[in-house]
Order: C-alpha cells, then sequence, then structure tokens
C-alpha cells in the first residue's frame, strides 16, 4: 500500500514530528510505501494564487507532484496541531492547492465525483485544551473538517482521527503511551 504521511507543525522535535515519525516507521516496518511531506520543512508555498483555481490550470510544479501523490496514494495520514479550531495555514494552503478539482472531486452532471473514493486517512491532531472542554465549548471543528468537508467529499469513508489532549500538560509517561497508541492506530488502519 502506498501512503502519504504529510506533517504541519512548525516546530522540529514537537510532539506532532513525534506523531509522524511513530507513523512512518509503523507503515515502513508492515511494508508500506510511505511519501512523506513535513511542510514547514519543505517550505512548501501556501498562497493559492487565482490563476490557479481553474481545472485545466497549470500549476506549479511542486503542487503538481502532491497532486501526483495525492491521487496515487491508497491512504493518508496527516499529522498537526489543533490552531483556533484548523490545522495550521501552511497545512490548509496545502488542502487549497493540493485536494484540487480534478484530483480529488470534481463536478459532474449528476452533482460532485468522488475521486479518492475506496482510500483510507487517519487525521492525528494535537491542541491544549482538555477534551471535555473542548467538546462543551466548540464541539469538535476538525473532525467535521478532515471527515466531512475534505475527506468525505472527496470519497473517503473509512475515516479516523485521534485528538492527543492536554500536550501542554502531558507527562513524558503520557506521551510515550500516546506514541504507542499511534502505532496501534496506523496498524489497525493500514493492516
Amino acid at each position: 500500500m502506498k501512503v502519504l504521511l504529510i506533517l504541519g507543525h512548525q516546530k522540529s522535535g514537537s510532539f506532532c514530528h513525534a506523531i509522524a515519525n511513530t507513523a512512518r516507521e509503523t507503515l515502513l516496518s508492515a511494508g508500506h510505501e510511505v511519501v512523506f511531506h513535513d511542510l514547514y520543512a519543505e517550505k512548501f508555498n501556501p498562497i493559492l494564487p487565482h490563476e490557479e483555481i481553474p481545472k485545466e490550470a497549470k500549476i506549479d510544479p511542486v503542487v503538481e507532484r502532491h497532486c501526483d501523490e495525492l491521487r496515487a496514494a491508497d491512504g493518508y495520514v496527516i499529522v498537526h496541531p489543533n490552531w483556533w479550531a484548523m490545522p495550521p495555514a501552511v497545512l490548509k494552503g496545502w488542502i487549497d492547492r493540493v485536494f484540487r478539482q480534478g484530483v480529488a472531486y470534481q463536478f459532474g452532471p449528476t452533482g460532485v465525483e468522488q475521486l479518492l473514493a475506496g482510500r483510507r486517512a487517519v487525521v492525528l491532531t494535537t491542541s491544549n485544551t482538555p477534551r471535555d472542554d473542548e467538546l462543551r465549548l466548540y464541539g469538535d471543528p476538525l473532525e467535521n473538517l478532515w471527515k466531512n468537508c475534505i475527506f468525505g467529499l472527496c470519497g473517503v469513508k473509512n475515516f479516523h482521527r485521534r485528538n492527543f489532549e492536554p500536550i501542554i500538560l502531558s507527562t513524558p509517561g503520557q506521551r510515550a503511551a500516546w506514541l504507542r497508541e499511534v502505532q496501534n492506530i496506523i496498524q489497525d488502519h493500514f493492516a
């Protein structure tokens, strides 16, 4: 299986990096091919120019490579922190530029055609807000964004998301247990 792994966290050595590294090692040890992008380290340009919006537009070669990788993947693992109930801007820009019409979805005579149907996705996020407070105050906007607005629209029904929190109050023991959980999640969803 070919898995596209995307990391959207600015600080090398962060817990998001540890999650991404654990996911990558688990996928590789299971014999999967992994295409990995650390968007900050690669300095991915998140700005979507107007000229790039039309389906048949000529797009930046880096973005075109990411689009090809999205199409070719059997599954996706996305890792990022929760910032104001959203992914960081670099990851949102990656979505804008890569999950584009003609790559992830398109409009046909009967409505939206889902071009990523049959694939699977795991989204692993971190936050500092305790889970009960987050749900009570805000619901779970990231779950809706990834499950319904992005992957659901594109046809990915085999979806799992796990948020690890509160990072700021976590102990080394909790983080080690969370990384073991990441291994289990990846093994379960990419068997």
